[in-house]
């Protein structure tokens, strides 16, 4: 059996974006893996659950959180399809999520590599490693129709 790739992880990232797309959410979609396996998933519902903190990436933490009965998410990887705020930044510090791997950048509201630069700041108590680019094109691609189609 071949090792996943990040490309692998992050298709199942935009199939999570696909579902909020469909709920009318913003399309963004997150995998959380540990040793390969993926150990929880989510997508936006900010909307649907009446809860602003209700992010992909939030979401996806929650649910890893529960099932492994700790808060600490160490020596895992989030996939998520779009660059995280700064919000989600900070519950991945706080979770000492090993890496965070992102498809599209946000200009406007991406605090890794936009915007404040969470991990940057010296006051920072946890840095992952950051990657991104992967399925890039195609995460763009789906945030950009699913906003032209609401103007």
């Amino acid at each position: 059996m071949s090792e996943l790739t990040d490309d692998d992880f992050m298709a199942e990232a935009m199939v999570e974006a696909k579902k909020a797309a469909q709920m009318g959410e913003v399309p963004v979609g997150a995998v959380l893996v540990l040793d390969g396996e993926i150990i929880a998933r989510g997508h936006n519902q900010p909307i649907s659950q009446h809860d602003p903190s209700a992010h992909a990436e939030i979401v996806t933490m929650r649910m890893a959180a529960k099932q492994r009965e700790n808060y600490r998410l160490n020596e895992t990887t989030l996939y998520v399809t779009l660059e995280p705020c700064t919000m989600c930044a900070g519950a991945i510090a706080i979770a000492r999520i090993g890496r965070v791997v992102f498809a599209a950048e946000d200009q406007k509201g991406g605090a890794l590599v936009n915007g404040v630069r969470f991990f940057e700041q010296s006051t920072c108590h946890h840095r992952p490693e950051i990657s991104s680019g992967a399925a890039k094109e195609e995460a763009a691609g789906l945030l950009r129709d699913f906003f032209k189609a609401r103007r």
